[in-house]
């Protein structure tokens, strides 16, 4: 895949990215927490999992804006490198070793940030050929 040249966000587009990028970082914080096991989510999972979500998900973004990287593996790998250290000093570990967690957050993370940009990218694209 040839690497775009980066452009201007938008501001709709700069609060997409960064929506996107909490979101994807809550919801990694939120599996990892539970293990999967949605039925023993509770209210503190969520508080939590916000916290790490917004911290990391506003690191990232930051970065990329002031970088101007716009490649979706260098995206996906920033939004896990953010998530995991965040992770890590919210809150201890619930399984595995003491970072054991964060890792797996960040990775997940990192995961879905990166399969999200090609979905909508892909969508956009096919939108667009549509249209035409």
């Amino acid at each position: 895949m040839a690497e775009e040249e980066f452009k201007e966000m938008g501001r709709g587009e700069k609060g997409r990215s960064l929506g996107e990028g909490v979101s994807e970082s809550t919801i990694a914080c939120l599996l990892a927490m539970v293990q999967g096991n949605l039925l023993v989510l509770t209210m503190g999972h969520l508080v939590i999992a916000t916290q790490t979500g917004l911290i990391a998900g506003l690191l990232a973004f930051g970065v990329t804006v002031k970088t101007r990287i716009n490649n979706p593996w260098a995206i996906a790998l920033l939004l896990g490198i953010s998530t995991a250290i965040i992770d890590y000093l919210i809150h201890p570990s619930s399984f595995g070793g003491v970072a054991t967690e964060a890792i797996v957050t960040g990775i997940v993370a990192g995961l879905l940030s990166y399969f999200v940009t090609m979905w909508l990218r892909l969508r956009n694209k096919n939108n667009s050929t549509n249209q035409t």
